[in-house]
């Protein structure tokens, strides 16, 4: 089949920073077998093409959507036109995620008359007034979400819990989660035991993923456990907020902000953490958790994505924004081994099985249908 994936980004030419590692992953596991072609709307500032992870990567240059869930006719008419000059016409169209690339993979859909499968991995089906995240806060963002949907021959989604808002749709969207490469992020159930408690949390530093939670929590369990240690992996897009917070709660020594790292430099974190913490106030689904998993390292966190749905076998949910469920959960973890690596145990034994081969497999397997249909 000749596949064609449509991203925002995060499939920098290097393959390392700036890279969704899950799509890059999916990516190189479907070109072993098919033509993929990759569209991405934001990747560098000037129109590129080169080869990535087995596939052919094409960069429209920044022309995306001023605000995530609008796209303009100008930006739609140029996506439509890359298309056109990527060659041949393509058997099966991807889209992740609704937004501007749902947009664009339903107007090939209705110009060119080619299969589509949206993919649902972000908030644009949701609004968190607390943060005023999401789409479904904008008249144009729900319109074109709306159309991205209306287009799609299928829509899959990560989780139950990114689903719902899709509850009525006819057919409904079919779980298929980005799993992580399992053989590259392996490693064992068992962690020597602290003193120091090592806690991580790997995401980008913004206000939906509400990492000010972290830091609260952290401030009610250091009285209890003052040798916990806190690890904080991603871009600060707060402009050093945290570390100002950090610094006025007394935790700028139990706490560590490594910024961005790329898979050879986390992979370690993963492997030496107790727990795997999230703090959001939504995920679609948290590939972190699939990572964290594959390492055998459980995950306390807010009952939102995969959190909310391996919960309670395999994770630890609590409620969204409640610090202190999220301190005592930590506490009784990190003091319970036996209760912890069972956690870690099962959350392995999900991630295993629904690792990147099987997403590869599934989103094979559903193209073949449309392509069939």
């Amino acid at each position: 089949m000749r596949i064609g994936l449509i991203a925002p980004g995060g499939f920098d030419r290097r393959g390392r920073n700036e890279v969704i590692p899950a799509l890059v992953d999916l990516t190189e596991r479907l070109a072993r077998r098919h033509q993929v072609t990759v569209v991405v709307v934001r990747q560098e500032p000037e129109p590129s093409r080169y080869p990535l992870a087995g596939a052919q990567v094409i960069n429209l240059g920044y022309m995306a959507a001023r605000r995530p869930g609008r796209i303009s006719l100008r930006c739609l008419a140029k996506m439509l036109s890359a298309l056109a000059d990527a060659g041949p016409r393509f058997d099966v169209l991807h889209a992740f995620w609704v937004a501007e690339c749902g947009v664009l993979a339903a107007a090939a859909r209705w110009r060119w008359g080619m299969p589509v499968v949206v993919s649902v991995g972000g908030g644009e089906l949701v609004w968190v007034p607390q943060v005023r995240y999401g789409g479904q806060g904008d008249w144009r963002c729900r319109l074109q979400a709306a159309v991205a949907l209306r287009g799609a021959g299928a829509v899959t989604a990560g989780s139950r819990f990114a689903a719902e808002p899709l509850a009525r749709r006819a057919p409904p969207p079919e779980l298929v989660p980005l799993g992580a490469d399992a053989s590259r992020f392996d490693g064992p159930v068992e962690r020597p035991d602290g003193p120091p408690w090592r806690l991580l949390h790997v995401g980008g530093l913004n206000a939906v993923k509400n990492q000010e939670m972290l830091l609260r929590a952290l401030r009610l369990l250091l009285p209890r456990l003052p040798e916990a240690r806190l690890d904080l992996v991603g871009e600060d897009l707060l402009d050093g907020r945290l570390h100002r917070l950090a610094e006025q709660w007394g935790l700028a020594e139990k706490v560590r902000f490594h910024g961005l790292l790329d898979h050879p430099a986390l992979i370690p974190l993963y492997r030496r953490a107790h727990l795997l913490l999230q703090s959001s106030w939504h995920e679609s689904q948290g590939v972190a958790v699939c990572e964290a998993a594959a390492c055998g390292v459980p995950t306390v966190g807010t009952a939102v994505g995969l959190v909310a749905e391996l919960a309670p076998e395999a994770a630890w949910a609590v409620p969204v924004d409640d610090a202190d469920a999220l301190a005592e959960a930590v506490f009784t973890l990190v003091t319970d081994p036996g209760q912890r690596e069972r956690l870690g145990r099962a959350a392995q034994g999900w991630a295993r099985k629904h690792d990147a081969d099987w997403t590869a497999a599934a989103f094979e397997a559903l193209y073949e249908k449309l392509v069939r249909r």
